[in-house]
């Protein structure tokens, strides 16, 4: 089976397990497919704070697409190198226009200098980071943003997402990672396909050479791009129903099991599924019912 330039993967519901963790099977796979020349790169919605304990499971050298596609954590200098922001106007507007329709919405700021919140957007018994100003996010908007979260903890999950939606428009990307009540925009334009395909165009490698691994809706515009998408078994309906394979579940290792079907001889032999590998070599067009791979 040739090898695929670029493995691109979510991180929590895909290649993490549910309690946040990496497996060792797949630490294993991951440094194997890297040792055979593959760019492994970690496209997630989780902020630069929320990676540094995962930064060797990809190299001292590797690249992290974070905060939906709005940033590029560079692992070797601990820094976002790259930042997609919101234009200050469009995002102080995005904030008015949301107070005004939606009372009672709270904001959080995602930027490369981290995040900020506004006082009643966590509770008292949620998790935080300690130092994070808590403020009133209109006083922060001249920072870069990169990602823009509401909440509300009143509404219906649906009910406040409509709202959001409908308030908003085209002037933010509105994406759904799969945190309860929480909606997470990214400036116009800015996907996690788009950030993955700057990044693999860069370097001279064309959508046919990746392979990429998801969970949720907002992996959608990134399946769809790449030239194989691989959905977990745990997937959200529409991303089983958009990739071109499938594989076993997140807390299952579905990404090791997928990965070690392209290194067979450098994993453990007992591990790799032969249905595994013959599925995966098949030619599977890109709008075609998902196949397991399992």
């Amino acid at each position: 089976m040739p090898l695929p330039r670029v493995v691109a993967t979510d991180l929590d519901g895909t290649l993490l397990h549910s309690d946040g963790s990496l497996s060792e099977r797949s630490r294993v796979a991951l440094r194997a497919v890297e040792d055979a020349g593959v760019h492994v790169l970690f496209v997630t919605a989780r902020p630069p704070r929320w990676l540094t304990g995962l930064a060797d499971a990809i190299g001292g050298h590797g690249h992290v697409i974070c905060l939906g596609g709005a940033g590029v954590f560079e692992v070797a200098t601990s820094r976002v190198s790259e930042v997609h922001a919101f234009g200050e106007t469009a995002v102080r507007e995005v904030v008015a226009d949301l107070r005004r329709a939606v009372p009672g919405i709270a904001f959080g700021l995602e930027g490369p200098d981290g995040p900020s919140f506004d006082p009643r957007f966590y509770a008292e018994d949620d998790h935080v980071v300690a130092e994070a100003p808590r403020v009133p996010v209109e006083d922060l908007l001249d920072q870069p943003v990169g990602k823009l979260l509401a909440r509300h903890r009143e509404m219906p999950d649906e009910t406040f997402f409509d709202a959001v939606r409908e308030t908003v428009g085209d002037r933010a990307m509105l994406a759904f990672s799969g945190a309860a009540g929480l909606a997470e925009m990214t400036a116009p334009g800015v996907t996690k396909a788009t950030a993955l395909e700057h990044w693999c165009s860069s370097r001279g490698i064309d959508a046919a050479d990746v392979w990429a691994f998801g969970d949720m809706p907002n992996d959608l515009p990134m399946l769809r791009w790449a030239g194989r998408s691989i959905a977990v078994a745990n997937a959200h309906p529409d991303v089983l129903a958009a990739a071109t394979h499938s594989t076993t579940s997140n807390d299952d290792d579905g990404v090791a099991r997928a990965l070690e079907a392209l290194v067979p001889d450098v994993v453990e032999p007992e591990v790799v599924s032969e249905d595994l590998t013959e599925e995966l070599s098949g030619s599977v067009e890109q709008d075609a019912a998902p196949e397991a791979v399992s």
